[in-house]
């Protein structure tokens, strides 16, 4: 039986996978651990939940209210918002948990379930692990102690949320937005509403598209993980820059004037040298992930940043900041960390940074992020195999290392298995793009065959 924690909470298919009584099961068991690892003590508990736009999001929500009224949680639901806005609002309203219910940039049939401690940070994986220990322990028929009477949790709207969060967004910026003309991307997804609220507020013009979310279309064609449209409206409407968050918009990518993809790299690039010339880049140090384009730690060397790097998903970037006190952190994919303002990848936050940057110094963005060059990074997904055995596989550490050998110092290779999804992730970087092809797909291959 496999770990249900993955690197970014439980997801699965909706009603299947991930049904109602499972939600409400975590939800109890969440309670449980908290309490008995002193979370609770001295004071009555207190939760914020939140939800993306997903139509299976209302029946989750509903059972995720009920499993922690059920076990002496007061709830404050707080709606359709970002992974994000949770976070900020179960640290700034000194809440006990947070839960969200998003499956991030995944299709609209999958859903998940994702828990923060107090403060707003995500739980450490020893008390993910008692969670769902405890879970397993009672769904298999040992019964809960429940309070009764007074002894029960209490349901209220928490509507201000909205405003708090998009208040918190535009507060932290270094300095308005006058003058820039955004294109934002939803993708019909939790940030429709906030985003462009909050780039509106900082003194942007904005455009926006897909922000019309109706529970079946997030991340539909848009969004993150589909860039065409912004490209198009981008150029279409002469802005600055254009923003796009993923379903649950915790990660953010951009494009520039010409309708050019400005990936995580690149605007981890533009922050990091926007937040050392303002001194606030602690450590003078960037931490990001092992799928970090070669291109990125080049450019950082060259500028005099130190670069520090772990494995692959936005948690383990949290702890090495943590761990360091550094104060900016990020994966490719879009998610950035600002530490000093945020306790997770935050998109909206992202963007604004980005384009405050902008305007700061009256640079276009290209030119911004022209700090760094990308090298050619092909990414091949392998799907049906069992991800489980990749890094025991002898025969694909030796058809790893024949790779290294081939691509010398001007490329590498990364195998993983995603923590999201059931696939194996194969990336290549070459300083051409065809030898980069070429080796992925040969070691996609060797992949199929050695694991399929």
């Amino acid at each position: 039986m496999g770990r249900l924690f993955g690197t970014d909470g439980v997801r699965g298919v909706a009603n299947a996978d991930l049904t109602a009584e499972m939600a409400l099961g975590l939800s109890v068991a969440a309670a449980h651990v908290l309490a008995e690892a002193g979370t609770f003590k001295g004071h009555r508990p207190v939760a914020v939940v939140g939800r993306d736009p997903r139509a299976s999001g209302e029946f989750l929500e509903a059972a995720v209210v009920a499993g922690l009224a059920s076990a002496g949680v007061d709830v404050l639901r707080v709606g359709v918002l970002p992974t994000p806005a949770v976070a900020y609002l179960t640290g700034a309203l000194g809440a006990d948990l947070g839960v969200m219910l998003s499956a991030s940039h995944n299709p609209m049939p999958d859903n998940g379930v994702k828990f923060f401690a107090r403060g707003g940070h995500k739980l450490a994986d020893e008390l993910e692990d008692r969670i769902e220990s405890t879970y397993r322990e009672h769904a298999s028929g040992e019964p809960w102690d429940r309070p009764t009477g007074a002894g029960v949790g209490r349901v209220k709207e928490y509507d201000e949320g909205f405003d708090k969060y998009v208040a918190h967004l535009v507060g932290v910026l270094p300095n308005r937005l006058d003058g820039l003309r955004v294109v934002i991307d939803g993708a019909h997804g939790a940030a429709a509403r906030v985003s462009p609220e909050a780039f509106a507020r900082a003194g942007a013009e904005v455009v926006t598209i897909a922000t019309e979310p109706d529970g079946l279309n997030i991340n539909d064609g848009c969004g993150s993980t589909h860039l065409d449209g912004l490209r198009a409206a981008v150029v279409e409407h002469g802005a600055d820059l254009g923003v796009a968050h993923d379903g649950d918009a915790d990660r953010c990518l951009a494009v520039d004037a010409a309708g050019e993809e400005i990936d995580g790299d690149q605007i981890l690039s533009v922050l990091a040298l926007g937040m050392k010339e303002a001194g606030t880049l602690r450590g003078n140090t960037v931490v990001a992930t092992v799928m970090s384009n070669l291109g990125f730690k080049l450019a950082m060397e060259r500028e005099g940043v130190e670069l520090l790097q772990t494995a692959v998903g936005d948690r383990y970037v949290l702890e090495e900041m943590k761990r360091g006190g550094y104060s900016l952190g990020g994966e490719q994919s879009g998610h950035v960390i600002v530490l000093d303002h945020a306790t997770t990848g935050d998109g909206t936050l992202t963007g604004l940074m980005l384009a405050a940057r902008v305007a700061a110094t009256g640079r276009p963005l290209a030119e911004l992020a022209g700090v760094m060059r990308r090298l050619p990074q092909v990414l091949v997904n392998v799907r049906d195999v069992d991800k489980t055995r990749v890094s025991s596989s002898a025969r694909l550490a030796t058809a790893v290392n024949e790779a290294e050998k081939e691509l010398g110092e001007t490329g590498r290779v990364l195998l993983r298995s995603s923590g999201t999804e059931p696939l194996v992730r194969v990336m290549v970087e070459a300083a051409d793009l065809e030898q980069a092809r070429a080796v992925a797909e040969r070691l996609a291959d060797e992949v199929k065959s050695a694991l399929g």
